[in-house]
């Protein structure tokens, strides 16, 4: 693939992560007792589902700042796959029946799709974030 081409596709990948960190914490932060109460519904410990509220939220926002700027989005990049990775982990274990109760599924546009879309959803986005990661990784080479 040519230089003009991957910056194209990297540029993509890049404007489809930030949009989806931006509407992901927005949607928690706008309606945060909402998303508290989702988060504590989790199995978790009290205290960790306390911290996640917040936290979940502020590393969707870090990962759309560190994707903005050349310097950071590498950075972006690896946040964005980690964290992608954390979910899409979750939401296997979930389907596993690890867990000895279903908690509750995700807010926003989340909301009405069932555990198996969501993992494929966010496996997607996973798939996305590992190719921005091979090309930022290789552009820096």
């Amino acid at each position: 693939m040519n230089g003009h081409i991957k910056s194209i596709v990297s540029v993509g990948i890049r404007f489809f992560l930030i949009f989806l960190w931006v509407y992901a914490s927005v949607s928690k932060l706008i309606d945060y007792e909402r998303s508290r109460g989702e988060m504590l519904n989790q199995i978790f410990s009290v205290w960790l589902a306390e911290i996640l509220a917040w936290a979940v939220p502020l590393a969707e926002l870090s990962a759309a700042a560190l994707l903005l700027f050349n310097k950071t989005r590498l950075y972006g990049m690896l946040l964005s796959s980690l964290l992608l990775l954390s979910f899409s982990i979750y939401i296997a274990l979930v389907m596993l029946n690890v867990f000895n109760r279903l908690p509750c599924s995700c807010g926003g546009v989340l909301n009405n799709m069932s555990w198996g879309m969501h993992l494929l959803f966010n496996l997607f986005f996973l798939a996305l974030a590992l190719c921005g990661l091979f090309y930022d990784f290789k552009e820096r080479r």
